[in-house]
């Protein structure tokens, strides 16, 4: 059984293939998520994450490049996050009374992770987001990402050596 490429499956969704645009998101989604997530809300990164590919579903025949597919589709989920936080109207926080104690002091502690790598440089945030949310492997995360292998492994460790000192020394 062959895998068939991105460039392969954008052709053949951009000729009406439904089928291959489902792969691609497939293969797409947990980078888009995971860039979200590093720029948004999670609830928001969620919403956002479908916009991304209804519009990337809408836009596709004006690809030109069906190899450049990766690139493109991370850079509309980065520019869709810059709209959505231009147009994000003010948000509502629940009052603590709301929420329970053990759920309560979990949220704390998922918060000020992601709020740790949300400070860290892009470059670094985007791979920990691929690596510790999304779960993908450093060989998945430089297929979808196109960065080399070794640039990826850079990245991770640099990346956590980071969040390590933001997070006073635990692991994440």
């Amino acid at each position: 059984m062959s895998v068939r490429t991105d460039a392969d499956l954008v052709r053949a969704a951009q000729a009406g293939d439904v089928a291959s645009f489902e792969l691609l998101y497939a293969r797409y989604v947990p980078v888009v998520h995971a860039i979200l997530l590093g720029r948004l809300p999670p609830a928001d990164a969620d919403d956002v994450a479908q916009n991304v590919f209804i519009t990337a579903y809408t836009k596709l025949q004006s690809l030109r490049e069906p190899a450049a597919f990766a690139g493109w589709i991370v850079r509309s989920a980065r520019n869709a996050a810059e709209d959505h936080r231009r147009t994000m109207s003010e948000t509502v926080e629940l009052h603590d009374a709301y929420v329970t104690q053990g759920t309560q002091r979990e949220d704390a502690e998922a918060a000020r992770a992601l709020d740790a790598i949300r400070a860290l440089p892009e470059t670094y945030r985007e791979t920990l987001m691929l690596r510790l949310v999304e779960g993908m492997t450093g060989p998945e995360i430089s297929a979808r990402t196109g960065l080399t292998p070794g640039s990826v492994r850079v990245n991770l460790h640099r990346g956590m050596q980071l969040l390590r000192g933001a997070l006073g020394g635990s692991t994440p």
